[in-house]
């Protein structure tokens, strides 16, 4: 069964050019799912079926794990026994009409536009590692990016003269994102005044973000550094990466942006999932309201 999985997870990265992040994600999922079948006593996956499936999905249940964590392992499973199926390692699909459960829709955790300011003035940018931390927090908030997209980014991929951005998001799928001139200028000081520095080595370096070893920045090295970062500037409620673009998709709703737009810089296949920061935009609208309409928590008489 691991042979099997060795061969899907190739098949994902040659054939389908999935990120890192993705596969990494699918081969966790699925080893999971496998190692649940060693413990059944069960040796090939031919052996599996409808029940075996199930079974494994109400242990997740059972263990708490959250219905969006049970529909990711079921979706990554679904697809490793579509390759299975067309692979003719296994005869049928026992994923057909199993149901994932119902998530929730939860809204983001949005931040004011006064907390992103302050976030994105914490930074010391008299240093290498300051300006490169400021560049790398305006950059994120001026575009939307994921921080696996931000991380991913090679010198090339910018075009400050134009004022734009090439990067790949999930799928590999290219989009062109514009840049402020706010986040153009210290992406531009960190070029010219902080990447050279922070270079260990004379061998040529492509990431456009690079740690304090000279190498490309990681997702954890970022997190530590938007961690620090939010504690030195109080923000008390707890805040991911992924909170900038989330902040960056509800202010530009909230000041008329339209719904395509944002769908189309963000890099979502599908609407839908543009939408929740409209719910986001419309229970901070009701706040400012009932904070600042004088009758608008007076008892009629």
């Amino acid at each position: 069964m691991k042979n099997d999985l060795a061969r899907f997870m190739s098949y994902l990265s040659d054939e389908k050019g999935l990120s890192p992040n993705t596969l990494e994600s699918y081969e966790r999922d699925i080893a999971q799912y496998i190692r649940f079948l060693e413990d059944q006593g069960i040796r090939s996956l031919k052996d599996t079926g409808r029940v075996q499936l199930l079974g494994y999905l109400s242990r997740l249940r059972s263990l708490g794990r959250a219905a969006a964590t049970v529909s990711r392992n079921l979706v990554s499973i679904r697809a490793f026994y579509q390759y299975l199926v067309r692979e003719r390692a296994v005869d049928a699909d026992p994923s057909l009409h199993i149901e994932a459960p119902k998530q929730e829709k939860r809204v983001p955790r949005i931040m004011t536009v006064a907390e992103v300011e302050t976030l994105l003035n914490a930074p010391a940018a008299e240093t290498p590692g300051g300006m490169r931390d400021k560049a790398m927090l305006e950059l994120l908030y001026a575009t939307g990016m994921r921080v696996s997209e931000l991380i991913s980014l090679n010198v090339g991929s910018v075009n400050l003269e134009l004022g734009y951005i090439r990067c790949y998001g999930k799928g590999a799928k290219e989009r062109i994102i514009p840049l402020g001139g706010v986040a153009s200028s210290f992406l531009k000081a960190y070029l010219t005044s902080a990447r050279p520095r922070l270079l260990k080595s004379a061998e040529p370096e492509e990431a456009l973000f690079v740690s304090h070893l000279g190498s490309r920045m990681t997702r954890q090295g970022f997190w530590k550094i938007m961690k620090r970062y939010a504690a030195e500037s109080g923000i008390r409620q707890e805040i991911a990466p992924h909170t900038l673009r989330h902040s960056f998709a509800a202010h530009l709703l909230e000041n008329g942006a339209d719904l395509r737009s944002v769908q189309e810089m963000l890099g979502h296949a599908d609407i839908s999932t543009t939408q929740i920061y409209m719910s986001a935009t419309r229970t901070k609208l009701k706040d400012v309201y009932d904070q600042a309409h004088p009758r608008a928590r007076l008892e009629p008489t």
